[in-house]
């Protein structure tokens, strides 16, 4: 999984060269810019973000549109190594995010002016990824979610504490641009606080749990001695004592009142009015009727109804329940269903006792990986995976693990990052499985060659759409058995309680915000057919109520690339390449399902006849 930020920018729209490379025209002229004293990046970003294209007019706007995304997101502009906004944050003002709306439009104007039929293969399917990209934030818009989210991933406590990983001090400069941003994140917060405000006016509250989550979050780091947060690590890395002293300055004279004040808030204005737990979804909300079609088209970016889904997520549960239970008398000794699910729950043996057994397995597994990917694959990453810990800010209230990027200029690896609070809800069965999706061959295989194609506008590198990246996800955890990552029925069963909790999603998520399931409905789904422990499924639960369908991305993803992989395998027969098929899916980046399975019918067709071309 990836963070809510990172994937957002799958929606955005967010080593090796391509086994079908783009046009080898060179890329338009790039538009002069102003001189800099030093490199902060703005030329290589320029160049990045229509790196391969042909066409003139599509390069122009491409180059608009980076621009445009990166000063919109000036932390991922960092990040990437652009530091023309390396003093300001996200701007959360109304102001702010009606003047996205009409860049939005803008920018599809521009792009419905370029006719298609005038662009090469390449060009033309950037020309769709970037339309695509553009009309899902249009149609996204309606959630109206900046003015009533409450999310225990994603608020005041986890963007802030991160900052200082994403904003590296490697000179003066840097320090000085990092105080620019804590001066900035009292307002920030505020602001917040104010799209919230503009929300209630309207009766839009986010669910009294959610609510409950952020302010225990909140209330832990306002009690905690400030000099212990994750946001005052800079100051032990600065070597000047007068600013050192200033970061802690605006932590105690400004972050933490804003801090109060936003907490005031939650508590005061928003919990009072917040919703119950039998009206936790879109459907209890009047802008869920448009909201929730919208956002299962930007997830899934295919066209279908609500339920739809839900009957795929409920055969999907039928095959799963099945499987999980003749695993479990052959691994297990147990009868049926309920009684597997029981023993995977209750029997101590099979979590972990520590939180060190924990962090060992995950690396374990990752290097076992990294040994096992040559047959697999024709094209690698240049770039390194670790293990990092969830922060214990963090633990309490989010998934069990997720993966967050390599910085562009190296100074970051991918981090495959995994929870190991309270490691007695741990279990061992899952630990393989998870650092496959996770890390190898899963999230870090998948983005890190992404990132590393040369001839891709950036768009398409470090963006991307999240059906791809998850289904991607999902269907390596299959793939671990074929690359022999599974040594025990254990943890085979593993992997069959993780497909089993994805396809509970495609029906818990269209229960909660299409068929108004309250919170108790959702979670009792769940346990009665996945392997997930009580603490999982109540964070997991609060998850699909506040990111309306995410969750939905993983199955549907997974089956598109399987249904690829076996046409394939029909059409070519003996002469099927399993790392020829991986290239073909990894080496164009995070696309549409229908634009991913043109690619791959593409190249089916030019292995079987080499006159086909091949996008």
């Amino acid at each position: 999984m990836l963070p809510r930020r990172a994937a957002w920018l799958l929606l955005l729209g967010t080593t090796a060269c391509p086994a079908s490379g783009p046009a080898t025209s060179p890329p338009a002229p790039t538009p002069t810019p102003a001189p800099a004293a030093v490199d902060d990046g703005h030329a290589r970003a320029l160049a990045e973000a229509a790196a391969g294209v042909e066409s003139e007019a599509l390069a122009i706007l491409l180059k608009n549109h980076w621009a445009w995304t990166l000063e919109q997101d000036p932390i991922f502009a960092t990040r990437l190594g652009d530091k023309r906004f390396d003093e300001r944050l996200h701007d959360y003002s109304a102001a702010a995010e009606a003047a996205r709306g009409k860049k939005r439009r803008a920018l599809r104007a521009e792009a419905q002016a370029i006719d298609p039929a005038s662009l090469n293969p390449q060009d033309r399917l950037s020309h769709e990824l970037l339309l695509e990209e553009l009309e899902n934030a249009i149609t996204a818009e309606v959630c109206r979610f900046d003015e009533w989210t409450v999310n225990a991933r994603s608020n005041p406590i986890t963007r802030y504490n991160r900052l200082p990983e994403d904003h590296k001090l490697r000179g003066p400069g840097d320090v000085t641009t990092l105080l620019s941003r804590y001066e900035a994140m009292g307002p920030a917060i505020d602001a917040e606080g104010e799209a919230l405000r503009r929300g209630a006016a309207d009766g839009l509250y986010a669910p009294a749990e959610s609510v409950r989550r952020v302010l225990t979050m909140v209330d832990d780091q306002l009690a905690a001695d400030p000099s212990t947060w994750a946001m005052a690590k800079p100051v032990s890395n600065i070597t000047d004592p007068k600013k050192g002293e200033a970061v802690m300055r605006l932590i105690l004279e400004q972050i933490k009142p804003a801090l109060m004040r936003y907490r005031a808030l939650l508590h005061d204005e928003i919990l009072p009015h917040a919703r119950p737990d039998e009206r936790t979804g879109l459907a209890a909300l009047p802008l869920g009727q448009a909201c929730y079609p919208a956002r299962i088209r930007n997830f899934v970016t295919l066209s279908m109804s609500p339920e739809e889904v839900h009957r795929i997520g409920l055969k999907e549960i039928e095959r799963t329940d099945a499987e999980m239970a003749v695993l479990g008398a052959e691994a297990l000794g147990t009868e049926d269903l309920p009684s597997t699910l029981k023993k995977l729950r209750e029997d101590p043996e099979l979590y972990f006792s520590t939180a060190e057994e924990v962090e060992a397995a995950a690396r374990a597994t990752l290097q076992e990986a990294k040994t096992k990917m040559t047959g697999f694959f024709g094209v690698l990453p240049k770039t390194d995976c670790v293990v990092k810990r969830i922060p214990d800010y963090e633990a309490p209230f989010t998934t069990i693990a997720y993966y967050r990027p390599p910085h562009a200029d190296g100074s970051k690896p991918g981090e495959y990052y995994v929870n190991v609070h309270e490691p007695r809800s741990r279990p061992r069965y899952q630990a393989r499985v998870l650092a496959v999706h996770e890390s190898i061959p899963g999230h870090h295989l998948q983005i890190a060659i992404a990132k590393e194609l040369k001839a891709l506008p950036a768009f398409r590198k470090h963006g991307g759409f999240t059906a791809f990246v998850e289904g991607w996800g999902l269907y390596t955890e299959r793939l671990g058995a074929e690359m022999d990552l599974y040594p025990t029925l254990l943890d085979r069963m593993g992997v069959v309680s993780f497909d089993a909790w994805r396809a509970g999603r495609l029906v818990v998520d269209t229960g909660i915000h299409h068929l108004g399931w309250s919170r108790g409905q959702a979670r009792a789904f769940l346990e009665a057919h996945t392997a997930l422990a009580t603490k999982n499924i109540d964070n997991e639960v609060d998850r699909y109520i506040n990111w309306p369908g995410q969750a939905l991305a993983y199955k549907l993803g997974q089956l598109e690339i399987v249904r690829l992989r076996r046409e394939a395998k029909d059409a070519l027969g003996p002469r099927f390449s399993l790392p020829a098929f991986h290239d073909a899916v990894l080496t164009g980046g995070a696309m549409s399902l229908p634009a991913l399975r043109r690619r791959v019918e593409a190249w089916y067709r030019a292995a079987a006849d080499p006159a086909s071309p091949v996008q």
